[in-house]
C-alpha cells in the first residue's frame, strides 16, 4: 500500500494492466474479429461466393425439409445424425451436414457438410477446410495449442485483472470527462496519455459492459461450489436439468422407420407461429429412440439461448418443449451472455461493437505504449553513457513491436494462407492457423534485435500492404470479386473487402507518421509534464 488512496490506486491499475496487457489485447482483438466471425468465415469459402445466397425470409421450409430428408437418406443412411441448416442472416445458404461415425480411439466422428446452390438442385461438396472466422471466436476464450480450461483460467484472471484496472482508472481519473475533449498531437508521451483517456473514456460503458459479461460467461468454471454442493458434485445432473433438451438418448438399437419430417411443420407452427427456423436436428437415426429437434432463428431477440422443439423421430409426439415463461435467472443469464456476444444486433449495431472493440485495443496499446516510453525516458541518461536499457524494459517494448503491430500481420497471414494453401493439403485448417502463429513468432524474433523505429515502420507496411491487396487476392483465386459482389449486393463479402482496405490503409498512414515522430524506443527528454502524468508513471514504476 501506498501512502494516500490515491496512490494506491494509481499503482493498482498500472500494473493490473501492465502485467496482462498482452494477452488481454489477443482477447480483445479475436473478440473484436469475432463479431463478423460468420462474414469471416463465408470469404474464407470461396466456393460458396456464387449461387448458393438465398433470403431467408423467403425459404420454402416444407420443400427443403423434403428434399434434405431424401438426399440424406441417400448420402449418410449410417451416420451418427443429421443437420439440416436453413439460411439465416448471417449464414445465407441452405446446407446438409452429418457426423460419420467415429473411428476406434476417437470420441468424435468427421463433420462433414454439403451446401444446396440457389436453384435447390446443385451440391457443392468440395469446400477447402478452413476454421474461417470461428478461428477467431475459439481464440477469444480458448487461446490455442493449450488444453480449454487452462486457457479459460487464464482468460478468466486476466479479465478479472481488466476489470480493476478499468475501476481503479475510473478512481484515479479526477478529469476523466475535461480529458476527453483533449488531445495534443506531437507532444510525446502526453500525446499517448490521451489517446489513452480517449479511447478508454468514449466507449466506457462498453469495456465496462464487455468485461463483467465476459467473466459472466464462464462463471461456472471459475465459481463451480454451489452447483457441486447442491448436486453432490454431479455436473451432469445440473446440465440436465439446466437444458433437458440437450440431453443425448442412447439408441435403443431397435430399428424402427423415420417419419416424414415436414409432416411435423403444422406442430411447430401451432407452438411458434411463423417463426423463421435456423436448424433441424435428427438424432440416433432409424432407431426407436430417434429425435427430431427444430430451433428458432433467434437473432433478432436479446437472447443467446437455443429454443428447441424436440419431437420423436417414430410417431412424431411432442417429448420436450420450451417454457412459454422462462424464469428470471434464465432471462437474466441469456441478455447477459447476448450483450457480449452481440448475437442478436442489426447491422448498425454490429458495427457500433466492432468500433468499440477496436477502441478497446487501442485502449490497451496505447497504455502499454505509454508505459514504455516514460520508463525509456526516466532511463534515458544511462543509456546515452552506455548502458543497456533495463531487461525489464525490453521485454515490455518487445511485447509492444509483437502484439500491437504484430496481431494484424498475424490475421493477414491467415487470410493469405487460406487462398494459398493447396485445397487437398492434410490438416490444411490447422496450418492455416499455424501461420496466423508463425507470423506472430517472427515479428518476436525480429523484437529480440530491433525494437526500434525501424522495426515497427517494416511490420506495419507489410501488415498495410496486404491487407489494401486483399481485394485483388480475393480476385484472383475466387469465382467473385469486388465489382460483381457489389453488382450483385453480396454485402457481406464487400464489407470485407473494403474493411481490409480501410484498416490497411490506416496502418499505411500510422507506418508514414513514424518518419516524422520520435522513435517508440528511442525518445527524446520529456517536457515539462503536467502532476496527474508525472505522478501516475512515478507510482506505477
Amino acid at each position: 500500500m501506498k501512502e494516500t488512496f490515491f496512490r494506491t490506486m494509481t499503482w493498482l491499475h498500472t500494473w493490473v494492466g501492465l502485467l496482462v496487457c498482452w494477452v488481454l489485447l489477443l482477447v480483445f482483438f479475436a473478440g473484436t474479429l469475432s463479431y463478423y466471425r460468420y462474414e469471416i468465415s463465408l470469404w474464407t469459402q470461396p466456393e460458396l461466393h456464387k449461387e448458393v445466397f438465398q433470403d431467408y425470409e423467403k425459404s420454402q421450409i416444407k420443400a427443403q425439409l423434403t428434399q434434405a430428408q431424401a438426399y440424406l437418406a441417400q448420402h449418410a443412411s449410417d451416420t451418427k445424425d443429421w443437420r439440416i441448416n436453413f439460411p439465416t442472416e448471417r449464414k445465407p445458404y441452405l446446407s446438409y451436414g452429418w457426423q460419420t461415425q467415429p473411428e476406434p480411439g476417437q470420441r468424435r466422428g468427421k463433420f462433414i457438410e454439403h451446401i444446396v446452390k440457389t436453384d435447390g438442385k446443385g451440391i457443392i461438396t468440395d469446400t477447402r477446410d478452413s476454421r474461417g472466422g470461428h478461428f477467431f471466436y475459439r481464440l477469444h476464450f480458448d487461446l490455442h495449442y493449450m488444453p480449454a480450461n487452462i486457457a479459460r483460467w487464464i482468460v478468466g484472471f486476466c479479465t478479472m485483472f481488466m476489470l480493476l484496472a478499468l475501476i481503479s482508472g475510473i478512481v484515479i481519473h479526477k478529469r476523466i470527462f475535461k480529458d476527453f475533449f483533449s488531445f495534443r498531437r506531437n507532444k510525446g508521451s502526453r500525446s499517448w496519455l490521451d489517446a489513452h483517456n480517449v479511447s478508454s473514456v468514449l466507449a466506457l460503458p462498453y469495456h465496462l459492459m464487455i468485461t463483467y459479461t465476459g467473466l459472466i460467461t464462464l462463471m461456472l468454471i471459475y465459481m463451480p461450489w454451489g452447483i457441486l454442493t447442491a448436486y453432490d458434485g454431479d455436473a451432469r445432473a445440473f446440465r440436465a436439468e439446466l437444458k433437458p433438451s440437450r440431453v443425448q438418448v442412447k439408441p435403443a438399437d431397435i430399428p424402427a422407420d423415420m417419419i416424414q419430417i415436414d409432416t411435423l411443420l403444422p406442430k411447430v407452427k401451432d407452438f411458434w407461429g411463423d417463426v423463421p427456423l435456423k436448424q433441424v436436428v435428427i438424432s440416433n437415426l432409424n432407431d426407436k429412440n430417434s429425435r427430431i429437434s427444430f430451433y428458432q432463428n433467434t437473432q433478432q431477440s436479446v437472447t443467446d439461448k437455443r429454443v428447441p422443439l424436440i419431437f420423436s423421430g417414430t410417431d412424431g409426439k411432442l417429448l420436450s418443449d420450451t417454457p412459454v415463461t422462462p424464469s428470471a435467472t434464465h432471462v437474466t443469464h441469456d441478455t447477459l451472455m447476448s450483450l457480449h456476444t452481440a448475437r442478436f444486433a442489426e447491422p448498425v449495431l454490429r458495427a457500433f461493437f466492432f468500433i468499440c472493440g477496436i477502441m478497446g485495443c487501442a485502449m490497451i496499446a496505447t497504455g502499454t505504449l505509454l508505459w514504455a516510453i516514460k520508463i525509456r525516458q526516466k532511463q534515458q541518461k544511462r543509456i546515452k553513457d552506455g548502458a543497456k536499457a533495463t531487461l525489464g524494459l525490453r521485454l515490455v517494448e518487445g511485447l509492444n513491436l509483437t502484439f500491437i503491430a504484430g496481431l494484424p500481420l498475424a490475421t493477414c497471414s491467415f487470410f493469405y494462407a487460406n487462398r494459398i494453401l493447396a485445397k487437398t493439403m492434410e490438416n490444411r485448417a490447422q496450418w492455416e492457423i499455424n501461420s496466423f502463429f508463425i507470423a506472430l513468432a517472427l515479428v518476436a524474433l525480429l523484437a529480440c534485435f530491433n525494437r526500434g523505429q525501424t522495426s515497427w515502420r517494416l511490420v506495419l507496411r507489410l501488415s498495410a500492404a496486404g491487407l489494401i491487396a486483399i481485394p485483388v487476392l480475393n480476385a484472383l483465386t475466387s469465382n467473385s470479386h469486388l465489382i460483381s459482389n457489389i453488382t450483385g449486393q453480396q454485402w457481406a463479402l464487400v464489407g470485407f473487402d473494403l474493411i481490409c482496405m480501410l484498416f490497411g490503409g490506416a496502418l499505411w498512414f500510422a507506418s508514414n507518421k513514424l518518419r516524422h515522430t520520435t522513435n517508440l524506443a528511442k525518445v527524446n527528454r520529456p517536457a515539462k509534464q503536467d502532476s496527474h502524468l508525472s505522478q501516475t508513471v512515478k507510482e506505477g514504476a
